[in-house]
């Protein structure tokens, strides 16, 4: 997947978040969005999902040259963010084959692989809500890095996690996603070091009026 940002700006109220981005997110490629805290990585973030429109510019996204429709992007993009919850009355079973009805999972891996994988598969029938915050974080990074998709959005990805979760994080970056489109928003280079290439939001902080 190839996305295209032109003259791209998103403002909230007479705040712009960004303005006048030009930019284009190439596949099989890794990317890292910086900045403060509350500098608008999460926000470009959701405009690269789709799923918050510019108030100036362009988008465009594409799969082998050909445009994608805007009611599809969901379906080709998966991702994980500290605003995207859980359904917790669900097992982590129950979760990721409710989420396979929308997304396939890469290679054709089983939920009892995936569980494996994050090293869940004893918490397998355990209700989500019952997880430690670092079981969760290990289920949002699994169905996002294990759906078959060409893109993957990572919004904090080792939020709560210990050593032994961010060297699983870096496993499955090298692993499966070599082949795909990489986003990561964050301000912790221990997230992101691995990445090609690095924005920083703060590059496109040009305060205008609403009017300009």
């Amino acid at each position: 997947m190839k996305i295209k940002l032109t003259n791209a700006g998103k403002r909230y109220s007479r705040e712009w978040i960004f303005r006048n981005l030009a930019y284009e997110f190439l596949p099989a490629t890794k990317y890292a969005i910086t900045g403060p805290n509350g500098s608008g990585k999460s926000t470009l973030l959701q405009v690269l999902s789709g799923a918050l429109i510019l108030n100036e510019g362009n988008a465009d996204w594409e799969i082998n040259e050909k445009l994608i429709d805007p009611d599809a992007i969901n379906s080709c993009i998966s991702l994980a963010a500290p605003y995207l919850e859980l359904i917790e009355e669900m097992t982590a079973k129950e979760f990721l084959l409710f989420h396979g009805n929308f997304k396939n999972y890469l290679n054709n891996f089983s939920v009892e692989a995936i569980l494996g994988e994050a090293n869940l598969d004893s918490a397998a029938n355990k209700q989500i809500r019952f997880f430690s915050s670092g079981m969760k974080q290990r289920l949002k990074l699994a169905q996002a890095i294990f759906s078959d998709v060409p893109a993957v959005f990572l919004d904090e990805p080792c939020t709560n996690l210990d050593n032994s979760g961010f060297e699983l994080y870096y496993n499955w970056i090298e692993k499966y996603c070599n082949n795909r489109l990489v986003i990561i928003s964050s301000n912790d280079k221990n997230e992101y070091h691995f990445c090609d290439r690095v924005i920083n939001i703060q590059d496109y902080k040009i305060i205008k009026s609403a009017t300009a």
